[in-house]
């Protein structure tokens, strides 16, 4: 009877700690749906594009010099963007080219970038042994900083030395400072390999993922037209053959069509629902579900834009198409720095004056303090000591004195 009442009383608890553990489930996908938000590599399985999707041919690229063919406008301002200069051959760094010599000391080591007639020679010495190694790729376009990776052998390897630009020079690469490395090749670098690599790529070039691999063929430097868009060799030659024809064809969006519209071939962005918009900027920048099933902890996670913007009280249930990523940074333009030039969008949501009333077209109160530079008091800016750096938050609040970084 001891044992059967003991068994009882287990299943009484089991079927408890169940019910608990279902309830905290659905409590986090309901979240979820409610957000309408998914995470990247659940994205990367459909066969529609999506960003750092895999294409199974390098030849279905042809490159931002086609796209400028007919869309000389947007590839010309695109071109000098922080994303068209994220990656690239350090032969075309400016701020490497700029400068003969970077260096900076940690212990007995020392960290040394030179640079010569276009060549990069990164070198790590404790004194009495030297490794030098010609950098071959750079990642960042130099506003906050770049890293920088060589190649050795056929493999990938990531400095452990970087350029800031507050500093205006060199410190540990955030996240690989090491001061107690067992050799000197651990001090210098670490190896960049599989997914980790591809996604690096992925992020920061175009082109790069070819049949679930890393081509390095063809990579196109920087997050060009076709890292958005999808590789463009279909949409050229479609919108070619219907040039000739005099039509006007559509851009598609999904794999699931009116089988009598006629698109050609490429995906627009532009015609996501709010949720999906975000979610695509997202892939490289932290979607909602990407934080929350990997978290950058603590304070880092402000560097995940959209997941800060989705748990924002202004983003709503849903989302909304006037605080989007793309309503506020147009991927065509340079990054717009001054603060000023967004009170437009605050003002697209909220009252301007305090005795306008509030409507579905305008929802949001007026500001009791003002309406200009909105962002400078709502999206409060935290330094990131390892990027030596102050990056936006971008969960749009207000914001209590002394109130703890909301994670």
């Amino acid at each position: 009877m001891y044992w059967r009442g003991t068994s009882k009383r287990l299943v009484l608890r089991f079927a408890a700690a169940s019910l608990f553990f279902a309830t905290i489930v659905i409590c986090i996908f309901s979240v979820g749906l409610m957000r309408a938000q998914m995470a990247t590599e659940d994205r990367l399985l459909y066969r529609g594009w999506w960003p750092r999707h895999s294409a199974p041919s390098a030849d279905q690229y042809v490159g931002p010099a086609e796209c400028a063919k007919c869309h000389a406008g947007k590839a010309a301002t695109q071109k000098y963007t922080p994303m068209a200069l994220t990656a690239q051959p350090v032969a075309e760094s400016e701020i490497l080219s700029k400068r003969d010599r970077l260096a900076f000391q940690s212990g007995k080591i020392n960290y040394e970038i030179a640079t010569t007639a276009g060549k990069s020679v990164y070198s790590v010495t404790d004194g009495s042994q030297t490794l030098s190694v010609p950098l071959t790729w750079l990642f960042g376009d130099g506003h906050v900083g770049q890293s920088y990776l060589f190649e050795r052998d056929g493999n990938f390897f990531e400095s452990r030395a970087s350029y800031f630009d507050t500093l205006k020079g060199l410190d540990f690469t955030p996240g690989r400072k090491l001061t107690d490395a067992q050799n000197l090749e651990q001090a210098m670098a670490r190896p960049v390999l599989g997914a980790e690599l591809i996604r690096c790529f992925g992020c920061h070039a175009t082109a790069s993922t070819i049949g679930d691999k890393l081509d390095r063929s063809r990579i196109i430097p920087g997050i060009t037209c076709e890292a958005c868009h999808g590789p463009g060799l279909k949409h050229a030659v479609a919108q070619k053959a219907a040039a000739a024809e005099g039509q006007v064809l559509e851009s598609d969006q999904s794999d699931q069509k009116d089988n009598n519209q006629k698109t050609d071939a490429i995906f627009d962005p532009g015609k996501l629902s709010p949720a999906d918009a975000v979610d695509f900027c997202g892939s490289c920048h932290g979607t909602w579900w990407d934080v929350k099933l990997a978290p950058p902890v603590g304070i880092a996670n402000v560097r995940a834009q959209p997941y800060r913007l989705e748990k924002s009280r202004c983003w709503g249930k849903n989302g909304d198409a006037r605080i989007t990523c793309v309503a506020c940074h147009d991927p065509h333009q340079k990054l717009v720095r001054d603060t000023a030039a967004y009170d437009k969008n605050c003002l697209s949501c909220h009252l301007a004056m305090a005795s306008t009333k509030p409507s579905p077209d305008h929802p949001g109160s007026a500001c009791k303090v003002g309406t200009k530079d909105c962002v400078s008091c709502h999206m409060p800016k935290y330094e990131l000591a390892d990027f030596h750096y102050k990056f936006t938050d971008h969960d749009i609040r207000v914001i209590r004195p002394d109130a703890p970084f909301p994670e």
